[in-house]
């Protein structure tokens, strides 16, 4: 194997966001090409796109504003989530909108004579979420929604008089209504027993229906549609995965989505009129972000796969026919070194079946060490895309498996609860399940194993070294939590509400968090432990991973410990993303013996 420096992993630039100016042949996205992602233009008649922004902190958004050239554009500040909106005029002038930097703002669409706006945002309550509009011409800001809850609008109705409105219950159950804007009245139109989401909304051309995806009394979530006079629910399309992704087209006669197969996308074009279903080819990896043309014989989307790090590639209606339109993510000391993995099931101690990636290095006979790496949420999955870390380690030699343990998403309603409240250690019981298989099913060294994970996935990390500390033989901890406890008394006020369904409450499953918390069995830890973590970070604050870490230095313990004054829950910034890359594989290469 010709192995490379991590430099080319790291510094693979991506594209993403697609969005198609209203009139002529342009498509701005962002991309990280300066280190820090920035607005983008293509035009078609020229061979490589300009910068249209020019800030200092990240750009998370971009959407046109109806009728106009004018985009809106999100930016946060050093990772911190609280999300500004800002007017970026076709001039490149920048307007601040929100102008409230201690509070985040979600956007929610623009009216469709494009003079008005509308986001929800936490400014009243922390805790809360509340929906206002404001006039783009005037800036004046009117509060059109509060009602103790997470509400946040989706976009304005096609007559421009009422908003299409979500109250967020939990993470994963949600109700949709109709606001009108004249009187403030709400016209709820999901009430459901049981959880159901509902999301990816679409009106119709005359706004008397709205497209949708849901899960409603089902494992999955499909294609259905609701009449806004009767509330009348009905499906479309169904299957025996999620579907993702739900677009429509700019002339309302084409809709295109995605089915998540195992973490794997598959796209799908409806055609409204004739009911024909098309799908056409891509690489293993995942599609995202679709967007239709304003001609509607197009529709942009970004991919991401293992082997294709994200680029913006388009889809020609016509002739159901692919092309990649960005190459933002190539480089040629990565050609033929990028590896894609092989979809692996493992029994766990109930028989109950876990689905995982297994990335194995080319041309490799030896035994390998593995690095198990653990997705957060925990309601998320592990996806067929591209990931540095674990390129890098691949052509270094190292196996890498990424499970989707129970208590992920993407595998069915009943798979997503299975590791809820006090059944939280079934999960991290999974991962010495998939120790076992690999050591008896792969070419495995079982005396060089390490696991990794970010945010939740560091608490698994954290809990899987104390809980079952013979298995591993590294660990690295990313802004995860190391106590249930401590992380709902300390997150984001509006953030623990909805992490309670999924944890349970100090109140109710205090004694149980105590019982299970790896600060509570930092005794028992015997692997080496390196711990990274943003100082912004709004989601798990930074004081877990210090707590975690004094208790480990009192017992002399080898810990590691990097902080980084500019960075949140995500590291964003390429010189911080290079530092934490290097000093994580340096830490791994020391103690797997490499």
């Amino acid at each position: 194997m010709d192995a490379v420096s991590l430099d080319p992993f790291i510094h693979v630039r991506t594209a993403k966001n697609p969005v198609y100016a209203p009139v002529g042949n342009k498509l701005r996205f962002i991309a990280n090409y300066t280190g820090e992602p920035q607005v983008w233009e293509l035009d078609r008649g020229e061979a490589w796109p300009a910068q249209v922004s020019f800030t200092q902190d990240r750009i998370t958004l971009i959407k046109y504003v109806n009728g106009t050239s004018n985009l809106i554009i999100g930016m946060d500040s050093k990772g911190n989530e609280n999300e500004q909106l800002y007017l970026l005029k076709k001039d490149n002038k920048l307007i601040d909108l929100t102008n409230s930097p201690e509070h985040m703002h979600h956007f929610g669409g623009s009216s469709p004579d494009g003079k008005w706006i509308a986001w929800s945002s936490n400014r009243l309550q922390p805790a809360y979420l509340d929906i206002y509009i404001q006039n783009l011409e005037t800036l004046e800001i009117r509060l059109v929604h509060s009602d103790n809850g997470l509400f946040s609008c989706l976009k304005w109705a096609p007559e421009g008089r009422s908003l299409l409105i979500q109250k967020t219950n939990t993470s994963l159950d949600n109700d949709l209504g109709i606001l009108d804007l004249s009187t403030g009245r709400v016209n709820w139109i999901t009430k459901h027993t049981g959880e159901a989401g509902f999301k990816n909304v679409h009106f119709n051309k005359d706004g008397t229906h709205l497209y949708l995806l849901s899960n409603k009394d089902r494992e999955f979530f499909g294609l259905a549609f609701i009449n806004l006079k009767t509330k009348h629910f009905d499906w479309m399309e169904l299957g025996e995965w999620d579907f993702e992704n739900l677009e429509m087209s700019k002339d309302k006669d084409k809709l295109a989505f995605t089915i998540n197969e195992g973490g794997v996308s598959k796209g799908i074009i409806l055609d409204l009129n004739t009911s024909n279903l098309y799908t056409w080819k891509t690489p293993l990896g995942v599609i995202s972000k679709m967007k239709f043309s304003p001609d509607n014989q197009k529709l942009a989307y970004e991919f991401n796969g293992p082997a294709y790090p994200p680029d913006i590639w388009e889809l020609d209606l016509k002739t159901i026919q692919a092309e990649r339109l960005t190459y933002v993510s190539r480089s040629p000391a990565l050609k033929d070194k990028l590896i894609e993995p092989e979809i692996i099931t493992f029994r766990s101690f109930d028989n109950l079946q876990i689905p995982a990636f297994y990335y194995e290095p080319k041309n490799i006979s030896k035994k390998l060490p593995v690095v198990l790496n653990i997705h957060g949420g925990p309601e998320s999955q592990s996806r067929a895309v591209y990931n540095s870390i674990q390129q890098y380690l691949l052509n270094q030699g190292y196996a890498v498996c990424a499970p989707n343990v129970r208590g992920s998403t993407g595998y069915g309603k009943t798979y997503t609860h299975l590791d809820d409240v006090q059944k939280r250690m079934d999960a991290v019981t999974d991962l010495v399940y998939l120790v076992d298989w690999l050591k008896t099913n792969r070419n495995i060294d079982s005396e060089r194993i390490a696991i990794m994970g970010g945010s939740y996935g560091g608490f698994m990390v954290l809990a899987a070294i104390s809980h079952f500390p013979k298995y591993w033989s590294a660990a690295i901890d990313i802004v995860g939590m190391s106590s249930l406890r401590t992380f709902l008394e300390t997150t984001s006020p509006w953030r623990k509400k909805q992490r309670e369904a999924e944890y349970g409450t100090i109140e109710r499953d205090g004694k149980f968090f105590d019982r299970i918390d790896p600060l509570n069995h930092t005794d028992r830890i015997t692997s080496p432990l390196m711990i990274l973590h943003g100082e912004n970070d709004p989601r798990v604050r930074i004081t877990e991973s210090e707590q975690m870490v004094n208790k480990l230095k009192a017992r002399n313990h080898q810990v590691e410990f990097i902080r980084f004054e500019d960075e949140g829950h995500k590291f964003g910034k390429l010189k911080n993303k290079t530092t934490a890359y290097k000093e994580m594989i340096q830490f791994l290469n020391r103690h797997m013996g490499k």
